[in-house]
């Protein structure tokens, strides 16, 4: 690749980062060239596609604020600690980063890269789950597709509420997180 065309692939890469961090992964293409300065004819002759673009910057974009919500929950002490901070902040990212929300929705669905990133926040959900149920601290009844689509619908309610502030967000979590405790004897 020529160096002018590697400069065009970077820079259309910072572009992407910045406008889908704020945007979502859903923002228009025309967002991203006019922030890379090129055309978005461009976009598609080095990346394909949406998706292709999507899967050059997933990792960067989201999957290290993934992985440190996996990471830190993971050295919390208590089952039930671990089960409810892994969902606050879970979706604490999703109301802070639209592509973080997008990713945890699967947008777009065909993104391999996104597609085993929300696997992986999935797996260590569901392994939350079973520790805490195991331990009787979450309601027995709660499945694990019940975990994955509480993390869709609190999706929908950032993109559907986004005039809400982010407190009054963080006060709603805690009326869900209490629903979803095991009742005491």
């Amino acid at each position: 690749m020529r160096a002018d065309a590697r400069r065009n692939v970077e820079g259309i890469r910072r572009a992407a980062l910045d406008v889908f961090r704020t945007g979502g992964l859903t923002t228009p293409l025309d967002e991203v060239a006019r922030a890379a300065g090129v055309s978005k004819g461009t976009i598609y002759h080095r990346f394909g596609s949406r998706t292709g673009l999507i899967d050059a910057v997933v990792e960067e974009l989201v999957a290290a604020r993934i992985g440190d919500i996996i990471e830190a929950v993971d050295a919390l002490d208590g089952p039930l600690l671990r089960f409810e901070e892994y969902l606050l902040r879970t979706w604490l990212l999703q109301y802070d980063e639209p592509a973080a929300n997008d990713v945890l929705m699967r947008v777009p669905p065909d993104s391999e890269p996104l597609t085993t990133l929300f696997e992986r926040a999935c797996q260590f959900g569901r392994r939350l789950l079973h520790e805490a149920q195991t331990a009787g601290v979450v309601r027995a009844d709660l499945t694990p597709d019940d975990l994955t689509y509480l993390i869709l619908e609190r999706g929908v309610i950032v993109r559907a509420c986004d005039q809400q502030t982010r407190d009054d967000y963080h006060r709603r979590l805690d009326f869900v997180l209490r629903g979803l405790r095991a009742a005491r004897g």
